[in-house]
């Protein structure tokens, strides 16, 4: 109650006061009202006081008629629906149990069947932290729908589960009708008005949905970071508040929104409309609380005319962030599952989770299934791979001349680097073709860096001595906290860096890098066991697997990679080749190289 109403309600009790005390007509006795004699009248009041007389006189004010003057004014015309008992429906199907509640007619409590907490129990994604308003307006009176009472009516069918809450007050009536299909994630909800639209001002409805995320996995840092809320616009463009913000967030959005959920790691609660909202305002912040991940909020603006055209409806998702299901949702719905930036949903979409897919059809087991993926990933990749290290093998017949040229050229740079040019041109070697598969196959490492952390079906699955893939694996529990690496050791990510080292060094071997770039190539294994010590299990797994796969490549090829017959090929192409101008390529190459040269040569003489 504000401050006006809270006078109002004072100013109408003195109202009423002082009307019975001083302007009410007393009750005149006469012989057709009363035939009592005055005797018997005089005896029966003997003993009686005045206040006695004066309660006969004056009616009583109950606090009935306060709350319902109370409710008049909080509530306007539906007064009569702020009372009532609050009625919880249960409705469930093989993955769902949600419960709504007849105040407000509205989801108070959803309950995923067939998942657990990290800890063991149910996992309950709404919960009593969950808020949904409905507000309208009545002659300028802000009303909350949430705040009367609905009555239920349920239905069951073969296909689904049909529960009804009906606000009726005589006149016109409102409608939730809530329908939940046999299995799945989606409750629809239709909202029917039958003359409720004509009660309230032909304005916008506003939707408040507000929460407080519950901790339901053991990292609650790694949650933070990868939680939001997305929204979808109608333009089929979509966005996010800053994931990895601490402070305070919001946007508002002025144009129409079809979706907006609150996506967190493993799982998604979202409101999607059967047309658009208006627009919206979205908020996010990080609380104190531990056992909360972010305090969210979505205000939606609802049409007014498709209240009364009998088109207002949504569809909420309550649901794991599983790519197969939230593709069919809607339109943009599959983004609420991170899989990278520009191209690498691509090559997620069509490379990756196909794979992964298809060995979940064989494959029990998710660490054998990676062992699988690697295989099968570094088969596609082999053709790359080979002519790579074909490359790699000429650099290395060349060697001698290479370090023959240097010496030859003294100190000269531009001398040195002129006469490589010219000798690769002569023996018919291209510089970057020992980059260029290496670059090919980079984009799906880092697929795999995202695919692999947000992978629900990795869940709470154990492996060796893994815990759960999704989360790191800890052999040992530090007393202290070293910065930049934390407060456990992770086995999985000591073998991943380990395994780089042992890759590194054959791969160097056969390779003729020198200087400050082959020191790099060690440091790097190093700084990924910083990166990487609390990173999923299931990701340090894969790259370890990968690397030592990667290893017997190389053991591989040199077996098959005849250098006496590389050389000789490259002679006769020496040969072939000594008259032959340079391509345009080859020439633009070592005229940057050149500017490159003399323009540091200038910025020394600065």
């Amino acid at each position: 109650m504000d401050r006006n109403q809270f006078i109002g309600l004072i100013l109408m009790l003195v109202l009423i006061t002082v009307y019975f005390q001083f302007f009410a007509e007393p009750p005149v006795l006469t012989d057709e009202v009363d035939n009592t004699p005055a005797a018997q009248v005089e005896e029966s009041n003997k003993g009686n006081n005045t206040t006695q007389n004066f309660n006969t006189l004056v009616p009583e004010v109950n606090s009935d008629s306060i709350l319902d003057a109370v409710a008049i004014l909080k509530f306007g015309s539906f007064a009569a629906a702020s009372k009532g008992n609050d009625q919880l429906v249960t409705i469930e199907n093989e993955d769902v149990i949600v419960k709504l509640s007849g105040k407000g007619g509205i989801v108070k409590s959803v309950e995923l069947k067939n998942y657990q907490t990290y800890g063991g129990g149910p996992l309950i994604l709404v919960d009593n932290q969950h808020n949904i308003d409905l507000y309208v307006d009545q002659s300028g009176k802000r009303i909350n729908v949430s705040d009367l009472y609905f009555k239920p009516e349920l239905k069951k069918f073969s296909d689904s589960t049909v529960l009804e809450f009906t606000l009726q007050d005589g006149r016109s009536s409102l409608s939730y009708v809530y329908t939940l299909p046999s299995s799945g994630f989606q409750l629809r909800q239709q909202v029917v008005s039958n003359g409720f639209e004509k009660l309230i001002d032909a304005k916008n409805l506003t939707l408040f949905w507000g929460a407080a995320l519950p901790k339901l996995e053991r990292e609650l840092a790694d949650t933070r970071q990868r939680t939001s809320v997305l929204y979808y616009l109608q333009s089929e463009e979509s966005d996010n508040l800053n994931k990895t913000s601490t402070s305070h967030e919001e946007e508002t959005l002025n144009e129409p929104v079809k979706w907006v959920s609150f996506n967190q790691k493993f799982f998604t609660s979202a409101i999607i409309a059967n047309k658009s909202f208006s627009s919206a305002f979205v908020t996010q912040d990080v609380p104190l609380d531990t056992m909360v991940v972010k305090t969210v909020s979505a205000s939606l603006e609802l049409p007014y005319t498709d209240l009364a055209a009998g088109d207002l409806g949504f569809t909420y998702y309550f649901g794991p962030n599983e790519y197969h299901t939230l593709k069919e949702v809607t339109e943009g719905f599959s983004k609420n599952l991170e899989l990278g930036w520009f191209f690498l949903p691509l090559i997620n979409k069509y490379v990756i989770i196909p794979i992964f897919n298809f060995l979940e059809m064989f494959i029990p087991n998710y660490g054998i299934i990676i062992i699988v993926m690697v295989l099968i990933i570094r088969l596609i990749l082999s053709p790359l791979t080979y002519s790579s290290h074909i490359s790699m093998a000429k650099m290395r017949v060349l060697k001698p001349e290479l370090d023959a040229i240097k010496e030859r050229t003294g100190g000269d740079a531009q001398k040195a680097q002129t006469e490589q040019m010219d000798l690769y041109r002569k023996a018919g070697i291209n510089p970057l073709s020992g980059c260029i598969p290496v670059v090919l196959q980079f984009p799906i490492l880092v697929s795999l860096f995202y695919f692999i952390p947000n992978a629900i079906e990795l869940r709470l699955v154990p492996f060796l001595w893994a815990e759960d893939m999704s989360s790191y694996d800890s052999i040992l529990d530090l007393p202290f906290s070293i910065p930049f690496y934390g407060d456990h050791v992770s086995l999985f990510t000591l073998l991943m860096a380990g395994s780089t080292i042992l890759y590194t060094v054959a791969n160097s071997q056969m390779t003729t890098i020198q200087g400050p770039m082959k020191t790099l190539q060690y440091i790097m294994p190093v700084m990924l066991l910083f990166f990487f010590n609390s990173y999923p299990s299931g990701l340090s797994y894969y790259y370890f697997i990968s690397n030592i796969v990667s290893f017997s490549q190389i053991a591989l090829f040199r077996r098959f990679i005849d250098e006496g017959k590389i050389l000789r090929l490259m002679e006769e192409n020496k040969k072939k080749n000594a008259n032959k101008t340079k391509s345009k390529f080859q020439q633009r190459l070592e005229n940057a190289m050149k500017a490159s040269q003399e323009a540091e040569k200038k910025n020394k003489k600065k």
